[in-house]
């Protein structure tokens, strides 16, 4: 039996209304159960979102840029760490350096980021649909999945397992 495509229509929408039910599912949920299922969840979720055509967490949100970050980064562009913290980063209110435009000043016209072999960690992980921050940090999986939809493809899949055997 062929898998039945996943409907993306109205997606952010569909977010939007179903974040009541997320936050209810992250909150209760068999947190060993469901990091059992996000590695096969998180691959399914990327064999049909594609980043390039999306970039919206480059578009709109920054990642903390860690200290091991700024060493690796600032070493790739041949700039002084003082130089790119004054140039590219400022402190947010939790005390963590986060870029200080959006979007992101490594996103080129074509999605592709300008630093992605030395990119920042949380970079990296993001949208963390197949890590544990996935359950044990609700507010940050409910913010990703305003905007992303492999976050919402993930969350869709377990509060309504139902559409995943479609």
């Amino acid at each position: 039996m062929q898998r039945k495509q996943f409907n993306w229509e109205g997606w952010e929408v569909k977010a939007a209304q179903h974040a009541k039910q997320y936050k209810y599912f992250l909150q209760h949920a068999n947190k060993n159960q469901v990091l059992k299922q996000l590695p096969d969840l998180h691959e399914k979720a990327f064999q049909e979102v594609q980043c390039l055509s999306c970039a919206a967490c480059c578009k709109n949100y920054s990642p903390r840029f860690k200290t091991t970050d700024i060493k690796r980064i600032s070493k790739h562009l041949k700039l002084k760490e003082s130089v790119f913290i004054d140039t590219y980063l400022q402190l947010d209110n939790e005390g963590d350096y986060v870029a200080k435009t959006a979007p992101c000043p490594f996103l080129g016209a074509d999605n592709y980021c300008g630093i992605y072999e030395n990119r920042p960690s949380d970079c990296h992980r993001f949208p963390y649909t197949d890590e544990d921050v996935f359950i044990k940090r609700p507010a940050i999986t409910l913010k990703n999945a305003s905007f992303c939809p492999a976050v919402f493809f993930v969350l869709e899949h377990l509060v309504q397992p139902e559409i995943a055997k479609k």
